[in-house]
């Protein structure tokens, strides 16, 4: 599988215009917006806050971390240049924000320059996230907290019953934008590796039943995957697009993928 963390920037620009759509799209769901902000109500964070996002995206998290009580401070990171022109432009105006373009296993920061660094959605997407919690690691200050927060993609579904022909397209997706489905569950395990040590594991559940939202891009991503790919038709590939579409528009839709946290504290 292709490092599809480092290698977003080489992507199409419209393509990557259209993923940065899709993750605004992500962040402005309330139930997305309620498991972020669960996750960051348990970050512990210290008065006057520096903090590191690895994998900002198109800065929907760092612009509420920008505004979160003790965050003094707060840069993004991201290996896209398209998704950091996006963010400089969504967080126009919030004086205490930045953004960089970089990969959040070789970070261009100084030893013990943060408070707290949050990964948020990332680690999953990455080859060798051993290296990105190594970097974490060597940029925070003795006693500061990373903070992970990732699906658990081996329980990501829109089937509803056996043989469904969307999964087909949810296993395309995974096979080409997950590094890692397992990744949550051997999380705590890379956090101690890197030296941190691990607090309990958190969960969180989304579903999207009756209308399509969020998933709806995992969906089309997918057909048009397994076009590419040569393993069904023009034909196909819009039909089950289609079928998507009359599931969310007859109400009968319903997808499912389970979230958790775990933060990691650097010895003193």
């Amino acid at each position: 599988m292709p490092d599809v963390y480092a290698t977003i920037s080489e992507v199409a620009f419209e393509v990557q215009e259209r993923l940065a759509d899709v993750i605004e799209m992500r962040f402005a769901d309330p139930r997305q917006k309620a498991m972020m902000h669960a996750f960051l109500s348990g970050i512990d964070f210290p008065p006057d806050a520096n903090v590191l996002e690895i994998g900002c995206g198109t800065g929907a998290v760092t612009r509420t971390l920008a505004q979160w009580p003790g965050v003094a401070q707060v840069v993004g990171v991201d290996p896209s240049p398209v998704f950091i022109a996006r963010a400089r432009t969504l967080a126009h105006g919030i004086a205490n924000i930045a953004f960089e373009q970089g990969d959040g296993r070789a970070l261009a920061f100084p030893p013990e320059a943060y408070d707290v660094v949050v990964i948020y959605t990332t680690l999953s997407h990455v080859p060798q996230p051993d290296s990105l919690l190594a970097e974490a690691y060597r940029v925070l200050r003795p006693g500061g907290w990373v903070a992970a927060f990732d699906g658990d993609y081996a329980t990501a579904t829109v089937a509803t019953g056996s043989h469904d022909p969307l999964e087909a397209c949810m296993d395309a997706f995974r096979e080409n934008f997950i590094h890692d489905r397992w990744l949550i569950r051997h999380l705590p395990q890379l956090i101690r590796a890197a030296g941190f040590d691990a607090m309990p594991m958190r969960s969180y559940g989304y579903v999207e039943d009756s209308e399509a939202a969020y998933m709806l891009s995992w969906i089309d991503r997918g057909a048009d995957m397994l076009l590419n790919a040569g393993r069904i038709s023009q034909e196909a590939a819009a039909a089950i697009k289609a079928e998507a579409q009359r599931r969310s528009a007859s109400r009968v839709w319903f997808g499912h993928i389970a979230f958790a946290s775990v933060q990691g504290r650097k010895p003193t």
